[in-house]
């Protein structure tokens, strides 16, 4: 089982550094097209922190380990909120944008109860999986979601100001030396990607068989939080400086991303199989939302303060001691 351990670890570090790889690579050759950098932060970078995510729940699929494909994708919301975001609020106090409040809280609430419903609509239906159907309603939400991030990024930014330094920036990246590079990176970061998914996956299932443990166990708790730290990273490191917006910004839109994009791309390349057993755990993160909506307009108005981050932490313990009690 050792041997196991250190191929998961490999794993692990395959995906953070593949994520910070086809991050690093796509902007830069985005940045070449004059993108503006707050588009890319709200696309790309976004979408590159749920990369871990997405590569161990879609391997996951496509090898019949469905308990892994949902069960990551919760429990790294899970995390996200309650010990990501706990520990974020307890280091500061977060402030909420409006947007924040009125709408992204909200749809990330109502996502996350829409992925309870195709859940349990399929154990109604007989058919048990989380069908193609289900999935492109799901990317279909996740395109209007970017769509939405890119409209509020014009609208609350001076592109003129952003266009002035993307043009400094272009004059240093104007070789083809600098655009190769940008490339091998987005190449070397899909492949570490790939590879660092399958090793997780595969020594995963392997411990779990070893210990006896079930794949829903290890999946809500061990590989939850192990692909939820470019997360944990970009949002500690965020709030240390004080840039409270990026540190929810980046939890709020990684866990939409994570169901929309994941559960929906999954469900399209293979129907993901649900369990029931599941029900408690997505009830425990509907929960967990309905509370980071509340946040802004109870206590102290329009913050999520320490005090709100010592539940969230003090949720995710218990959550984690539950999980291990019911599953012993």
């Amino acid at each position: 089982m050792f041997i196991q351990i250190i191929i998961m670890l490999v794993g692990f570090a395959l995906l953070v550094k593949g994520a910070d790889l086809l991050v690093d690579g796509a902007s830069n050759i985005a940045k070449k097209f004059h993108i503006p950098e707050i588009v890319i932060g709200l696309t790309i970078v976004s979408v590159g922190t749920s990369m871990p995510e997405l590569m161990v729940s879609l391997t996951s699929a496509l090898e019949g380990h469905s308990d892994m494909s949902i069960g990551n994708v919760v429990g790294s919301n899970i995390a996200n909120l309650l010990l990501i975001l706990g520990i974020c609020a307890i280091i500061k106090n977060l402030n909420f944008k409006k947007e924040t409040k009125y709408f992204e809280s909200p749809f990330a609430l109502i996502v996350t109860i829409l992925l309870f419903i195709f859940g349990n609509n399929c154990i109604i239906d007989g058919s048990g999986v989380i069908g193609r159907g289900a999935g492109f309603v799901l990317i279909g939400l996740c395109i209007l979601f970017i769509i939405y991030n890119i409209i509020m990024a014009k609208k609350g930014e001076d592109f003129d100001g952003i266009s002035k330094d993307l043009v400094i920036v272009n004059i240093e990246m104007s070789t083809a030396r600098y655009t190769i590079k940008s490339i091998i990176f987005i190449i070397l970061g899909i492949v570490c990607l790939k590879f660092g998914g399958d090793f997780v996956v595969d020594s995963a299932s392997e411990i779990a068989r070893i210990l006896g443990m079930s794949e829903k166990l290890i999946s809500l708790t061990i590989i939850a939080v192990a692909t939820s730290l470019p997360e944990l990273a970009t949002s500690v490191i965020a709030t240390k400086k004080g840039e409270v917006d990026l540190a929810i910004g980046n939890i709020i839109g990684s866990c939409i991303f994570n169901i929309l994009l994941i559960i929906g791309l999954s469900a399209i390349i293979t129907p993901i199989s649900y369990s029931l057993n599941y029900n408690k755990d997505i009830i425990c993160l509907i929960v967990a939302t309905i509370f980071l909506a509340l946040f802004p307009f109870i206590g102290k108005k329009d913050e999520m303060t320490r005090a709100n981050g010592i539940i969230y932490l003090i949720g995710y313990i218990a959550y984690s001691i539950s999980l291990i009690i019911t599953n012993l």
